[in-house]
This record gives structure tokens, C-alpha cells and sequence, in this order.
């Protein structure tokens, strides 16, 4: 076997390995989402504490380095901000369900004002190409956040759960498509060196 044959190998030896981590990380993150769909309100408060936590730390970092700085002086900015976080994620971490009533209600709020916005892109670029998906879409989103709004205080014990788990599930499904299609490719490659 030539030097250039055994690093040819290695190097395809080592980005099958990496696909097969792909697509088992693409599984995983499918069960998961498929649980935070099946479970939304738990997947939400989840997400709730999760975010609270590093609000905190975040918060915290910040803070030390405001008084690393003078934090009474030039850094009373970046304090205050530290201490902003750090009061945002310890009333997310402590109180979950109302945080997430609160996150819902953002959503909601954003997700209208999406939805106009890239209708009006869509109507603005007619004639192009995909301006008609953007309408749709625009369209699309535009509903889902006046029924979020809608059915408040209702949609805040499945809407952040069950779109973190749509999310999931996407990317679940997109990391275990690009490990399968490496694989495939190593494969054909390898059966070209061969030959």
C-alpha cells in the first residue's frame, strides 16, 4: 500500500466515523423531539429552566467583569446589565410556568409581525422566483401567532414544547439525512480508489 493509498484511507475512515456520529446524533435529537411533541408542556418548562440558568450565568459573568473593570464607573453599564440577567433567569428558573406563559405571549407577538413582514416581502418581489412561497409562508406564520394569542392562556402549555420539538425533529431529521448521504458518497468513493 502506497503512502498516498494510506492517507487516502485514513482520511475516508475518519469522515465515515464522524458520519456515523452524525446520523446518531440525527437519531437522537428525532426521539427528542418526538418527546418534547408527545410531552410539550414538560419540554417547555424544560426549556424554561434551562434558559433561566444561563441567563445566570451569563448574568454573572457579565457582573464579574463590570467589577473587574470599576463596575461603579465605566462598567456600571455592563453591571447593571449582569444584574438584569441575572434577575431575568433566576425568575425563569424559579418560576418556569409563568415564564413560560410569558415566552408564549412573545412568540405570539413575533410571529405576527413576522408573518406581515414576509407577506409584504412576498407581494413586494412578485414575479420572482419564490415569491410565492414567501406569501405563503408569511400567510402561514401570520396564523399560527393569532392563534397562539387566541387560545392564551391555553397555548402557553403546549406552544414552546411543541415547536422546540418540530425543531428537533427538523434537525434530527437533517443530521441523520447528511450521515446517510456521507456514507453513501465514502462508499462510492472508496470503490473508485479501488479500481
Amino acid at each position: 500500500m502506497t503512502g498516498e493509498s494510506m492517507v487516502g484511507g485514513r482520511l475516508l475512515g475518519a469522515i465515515r466515523s464522524h458520519a456515523g456520529v452524525a446520523v446518531g446524533v440525527g437519531v437522537a435529537l428525532i426521539v427528542a423531539g418526538v418527546l418534547s411533541i408527545c410531552a410539550p408542556f414538560v419540554a417547555g418548562l424544560w426549556v424554561m429552566v434551562m434558559i433561566g440558568l444561563l441567563l445566570m450565568i451569563g448574568g454573572l459573568a457579565l457582573a464579574l467583569l463590570a467589577l473587574r473593570v470599576g463596575g461603579f464607573g465605566a462598567g456600571l453599564p455592563v453591571l447593571l446589565m449582569g444584574v438584569l440577567m441575572i434577575f431575568a433567569g433566576l425568575y425563569m428558573f424559579s418560576r418556569p410556568v409563568a415564564a413560560l406563559a410569558s415566552m408564549t405571549l412573545v412568540l405570539a407577538a413575533y410571529l405576527v409581525v413576522s408573518g406581515i413582514v414576509e407577506f409584504f416581502a412576498g407581494i413586494r418581489s412578485r414575479g420572482e422566483a419564490g415569491s410565492g412561497w414567501m406569501v405563503a409562508v408569511g400567510i402561514i406564520t401570520l396564523l399560527l401567532g393569532v392563534m397562539l394569542w387566541r387560545q392564551f392562556p391555553v397555548s402557553g402549555a403546549w406552544a414552546i414544547g411543541t415547536l422546540f420539538g418540530i425543531k428537533l425533529l427538523m434537525t434530527g431529521i437533517t443530521m441523520t439525512s447528511i450521515g446517510s448521504a456521507v456514507r453513501q458518497g465514502m462508499g462510492k468513493v472508496e470503490a473508485a480508489l479501488k479500481s
